[in-house]
């Protein structure tokens, strides 16, 4: 599958180790992934970026990454389902906070390495890779690039999804900034 991968594609993949290894994370996840999207420059990927205007809001991204992350990696989907049935998350997490220490739910997300010291992509990153080669498929590409990897993010359900959604960046408009209008129906119409 890399070698389908563009120059920009794989800058990101790069930059997503960048990420986790300051981050000091055990595996790169779609996080990483989508703060390597917005260090790109000059891309299909950083243009709809712009265009949505994520880049402006890069801080207003990150905390809400980390807001997500200080939660334990609960989605608002979650958040809801649990106020749903009278359980106030933000109320536990902070009682959880007092007990144990602020950011406790967030980890490390340690884990060992092989001998080798890279990072292994956690399976929600993977998704991402597998669901990428899916779109551009879909769309008669015959490479991935760092736009694809962008649909991707948009498109799997998780912490990822639901920020670029608040900050309106969803498939649908991701999809417009990077081929105009129809280019979701084109999408749809090549999956099928």
């Amino acid at each position: 599958m890399f070698e389908r991968f563009t120059k920009g594609a794989r800058a990101t993949v790069t930059g997503a180790v960048a990420h986790a290894e300051r981050a000091d994370a055990g595996s790169i996840t779609a996080e990483h992934l989508l703060l390597a999207l917005l260090d790109q420059d000059g891309g299909r990927a950083s243009f709809a970026v712009a265009a949505l205007g994520l880049t402006d809001r890069r801080a207003s991204v990150e905390a809400a990454l980390a807001d997500a992350r200080r939660r334990g990696g609960m989605t608002k989907a979650d958040a809801d389902a649990l106020a749903g049935i009278g359980i106030d998350l933000t109320a536990i997490v902070s009682r959880i906070e007092e007990a144990h220490g602020e950011g406790v739910l967030a980890g490390g997300g340690r884990t060992r390495r092989r001998r080798t010291g890279r990072r292994p992509f956690a399976q929600e990153g993977k998704k991402i890779l597998e669901k990428s080669l899916r779109i551009a498929l879909g769309r008669g590409d015959r490479f991935i690039g760092e736009e694809h990897l962008l649909l991707a993010l948009t498109a799997s359900p998780g912490v990822v999804a639901d920020v670029l959604a608040d900050h309106g960046a969803t498939y649908g408009t991701v999809s417009r900034a990077l081929y105009g209008e129809g280019g979701e129906e084109q999408d749809s119409r090549k999956a099928s």
